[in-house]
């Protein structure tokens, strides 16, 4: 055996022999998808318009305590879109005040204009878009960290696709879609808010609107507390005239856990940041004997009357059951999502169906396989056996390169893998028919055999490229098992390209040499 031989066939046991390490157990290292394990597929669409109406918020809010302590003390700060809000009552002199001071220092996204006596401010194109941006990384950071304290094994999330502001959530094995549902989308954006001076709790909305009209009506915001009963089942609603200015929010969070109160009813306590404590104190030694409501989604948890000041660390009362308790916990320490979840597809596989597609789908590779044998050995004899060989080391290196991406296999990547089956003989079948061109034309076989895979190659390359591109934009524009099925096969194409051409020439070239002279082939 020449040199050449020997070097072919060591990278050809080095490829295979790593293929086979990466795929060994096939149990152990192949993942199955939702399709074929079980469990609940989810796309979810995150709101970003919550986030640009956050971050605008969050700049009145900022602007307007900045003011206060620059004694404009006449300023009025209020919110006329999504994006924009304005300012009256600066005087004119103090403009680049505002502009110096405070739009450059803290909020640089913003754009600023006087028109008359007001100050115009809106968000910047650019800044609108990293905003969006943002909201769509954190939320999938948020969901991935709720469902990791969740227990979920091997969860996939990730954006729909570049520039998406859709996440597709595939969680394996989950028994409880419902529970993983509410976790999952529960925007958990937690408040405390001053009750208004001298009011308390009103039977009716109109009973609060009403107590809240007057000089300061635009500070005020009416909330709705759900009363249940022992079971949880709504028994009526209460209304709270609160401050539209946030004491603290979730943000302030260095973190909580479950606690029992007075009565051993299920709690949550929490512990604030150093920033969330200075300002919790400063309020509560403030304000002690008003009501402080904590207030969950938009929604009064509870209002309990201050009783003293309170610092870094505090509990939440609510009828809760232990189970909400937990839930609340885990979203309260993954963080609040920036924006809210509309949910665009869901779906949910149980396990029994996952084994029968298996079962299915190995019966149909199965199948496919011998038929292809079968098929290569009657039309091109002894020479089918080297097209069988190729199509064995295909599957191998298939498999072994799955395993170490840590691809996920779905019921249309075995239909890939099917697929691929069929398409890992057609490079076979141009280099057996261009053999067989060369040896009718008078050729020798060893020179039909050089011939056939020269002339071969090129269609070989053609062929196989254009199914790549097509799998490359399955990939890129594609969800779920769209994906899987074009990853398996892209592997497939480049196994191919390897088994049939490499291997199978070395075959070739390894039967003509034990003989200086060859007079037949079975092909």
């Amino acid at each position: 055996m020449d040199r050449s031989l020997i070097s072919r066939l060591i990278v050809i046991l080095v490829v295979v022999g790593m293929a086979a390490l990466w795929a060994y157990p096939p149990k152990e290292k192949i993942k199955l998808g939702l399709d074929l394990r079980g469990g609940m597929h989810m796309v979810l669409q995150v709101e970003t318009d919550d986030a640009i109406r956050a971050e605008t918020d969050n700049a009145i809010d900022g602007i307007q305590r900045d003011l206060e302590e620059a004694d404009i003390t006449d300023a009025v700060v209020e919110r006329t879109g999504d994006s924009s809000f304005d300012i009256t009552g600066v005087p004119a002199d103090r403009d680049n005040f505002v502009e110096d001071e405070v739009l450059d220092r803290y909020y640089v996204g913003w754009g600023m204009r006087r028109l008359g006596d007001r100050l115009q401010f809106e968000l910047t194109s650019q800044e609108a878009k990293n905003i969006r941006e943002l909201a769509v990384n954190q939320a999938r950071e948020t969901i991935r960290n709720r469902v990791d304290a969740f227990g979920v094994a091997e969860p996939i999330i990730h954006e729909e696709g570049l520039g998406s502001n859709r996440i597709v959530v595939q969680l394996p094995g989950v028994d409880d879609p419902d529970r993983i549902r509410n976790l999952i989308k529960n925007t958990a954006f937690l408040e405390f808010r001053l009750v208004k001076a001298n009011t308390g709790r009103y039977g009716s909305e109109q009973e609060a609107v009403a107590a809240g009209r007057g000089a300061d009506e635009a500070q005020h915001e009416v909330m709705r507390e759900d009363q249940r009963d022992e079971n949880k089942n709504l028994i009526g609603q209460q209304y709270w005239l609160l401050e539209k200015r946030r004491v603290i929010t979730g943000r302030d969070l260095k973190t909580a856990r479950i606690s029992s109160g007075e009565f051993n009813e299920p709690t949550v306590s929490f512990i604030l940041t150093n920033e969330g404590g200075k300002k919790f104190g400063e309020i509560t030694s403030n304000n002690i004997g008003r009501g402080l409501a904590i207030v969950l989604d938009g929604n009064v948890i509870s209002a309990p009357t201050i009783q003293d000041r309170i610092t870094d660390q505090g509990v939440i009362h609510g009828n809760f059951s232990i189970q909400e308790v937990q839930d609340l916990v885990t979203v309260l320490r993954s963080g609040a999502l920036p924006a809210g979840l509309t949910n665009l597809e869901e779906r949910s596989v149980g396990p029994t169906l996952g084994l029968d597609s298996i079962k299915k789908g190995q019966k149909a590779g199965l199948i496919g396989f011998m038929l292809v044998i079968v098929t290569m050995l009657v039309v091109y004899k002894l020479s089918g056996f080297i097209a069988v060989l190729a199509l064995l080391l295909n599957i191998v290196i298939v498999f072994g390169v799955l395993s170490m991406f840590g691809a996920t296999l779905t019921l249309p990547g075995i239909a890939g893998i099917v697929l691929t089956i069929g398409m890992a003989v057609d490079a076979n079948v141009l280099i057996f028919e261009r053999i067989r061109e060369e040896l009718r034309s008078g050729r020798t076989v060893k020179s039909a055999i050089v011939a056939g895979f020269g002339k071969a190659l090129s269609s070989i390359v053609d062929a196989n490229a254009t199914t790549m591109i097509a799998a490359i934009f399955l990939f890129m524009f594609g969800t779920g098992p769209i994906r899987g099925f074009a990853v398996t096969l892209s592997v497939g194409i480049m196994a191919s390209l390897f088994t049939a051409v490499f291997v199978g020439r070395w075959v070739f070239d390894l039967q003509t040499s034990r003989r200086s002279r060859i007079d037949k082939l079975s092909i």
